[in-house]
């Protein structure tokens, strides 16, 4: 472990400290700072020559700058000689620009992807991409973690009986996400029927069940605006459910998602800290659980050169499947 370094952009050091505490390793030393102008300037203040760094930075709001940031720290290193360079984003921006849903537009996840390539990453560690097809937009190596473990073991240790669970899909495109909390958890499976109109959304139908007396646990990869999962809480709501949850990897909490949750019938929202929670977005109903020691025993094995989708028990579905 002697030639592995983590070092951490601005967008999240509490996770980055988590992360070293899981490895034992002392904090990196960069110095990162904005001009007066904006622009940001990066400084190493070890040496890495030959070194296998590994540099955390979600690109959570504000996406531009701490993508930006993330470039510059990729660059600083590959110029100081560092022998690889792992690119650790726990959260993906730009992710749900995934494909072309009109004439005229970009794939800006696959932009994104490019310019970290071209910066001069070796490797991509992410966690819970919002579609499992972004790895392929990278012309490196990615290793694409989970969180579902992590959120099941959760309520396992509520202790809710499998009888009383029923594991609730927000939407049509999340049901294998959904599926796998499933097979971890027990119980049935529901699906919100969720029709878009332009810019509204409308959840029209509830699939499956049975709700009427159970647990729901509504799971998502994110929670960004909250509209469509809180949406989906309402539903499930009006068909009896006693209790709510919404469990989801990125809270990423923008715009009105706050209100929306204190008005929502939830009785408590699961994230983990892939994305700092600032105080103004923190509210009695949210939990966060860490996801600092799965990232760090992957950057171990990664270090290592063993294989990181073991981390996976075998009785347990493997990441890539449903």
């Amino acid at each position: 472990m002697n030639d592995l370094r983590l070092f951490s952009g601005r967008a999240n050091p509490e996770l980055a400290k988590r992360m070293r505490d899981y490895l034992r390793l002392t904090e990196g030393q960069i110095a990162i700072k904005d001009f007066a102008d904006g622009e940001i300037h990066c400084k190493i203040e070890e040496d890495v020559r030959g070194r296998d760094v590994f540099l955390l930075q979600p690109t959570c709001p504000p996406v531009n700058k701490n993508l930006m940031e993330l470039l510059i720290m990729i660059d600083s290193f590959k110029r100081a000689s560092a022998e690889r360079v792992t690119a650790v984003i726990p959260y993906f921006g730009y992710a749900r620009q995934d494909r072309k849903e009109a004439g005229r537009v970009p794939i800006t996840a696959k932009l994104a992807a490019n310019i970290i390539t071209r910066a001069g990453a070796d490797r991509v560690l992410a966690m819970d991409l919002h579609a499992a097809q972004i790895q392929g937009f990278f012309d490196i190596p990615v290793d694409h973690l989970y969180a579902a473990p992590v959120i099941d073991d959760h309520f396992k240790q509520r202790g809710f009986h499998k009888d009383d669970i029923v594991v609730v899909s927000p939407d049509e495109g999340s049901i294998k996400r959904a599926l796998t909390h499933k097979r971890r958890l027990g119980g049935n499976l529901a699906i919100v029927d969720k029709r878009r109109s332009g810019e509204d959304v409308e959840q029209a139908n509830l699939i499956g069940g049975p709700i009427d007396g159970k647990v729901a646990l509504i799971c998502d990869d994110m929670i960004s605006t909250g509209g469509s999962i809180c949406g989906a809480a309402h539903m499930v709501s009006k068909a009896g459910a006693r209790e709510i949850y919404l469990a989801v990897t990125h809270g990423v909490l923008c715009g009105d998602a706050i209100q929306k949750l204190q008005d929502a019938p939830v009785d408590g929202l699961i994230i983990t800290d892939s994305i700092p929670l600032t105080p103004e977005r923190n509210m009695p109903k949210i939990s966060v659980l860490s996801v600092a020691p799965l990232l760090g025993e992957a950057v171990k094995r990664i270090h290592h050169n063993t294989s990181v989708s073991e981390l996976f028990s075998s009785n347990e579905p493997k990441p890539d499947e449903p």
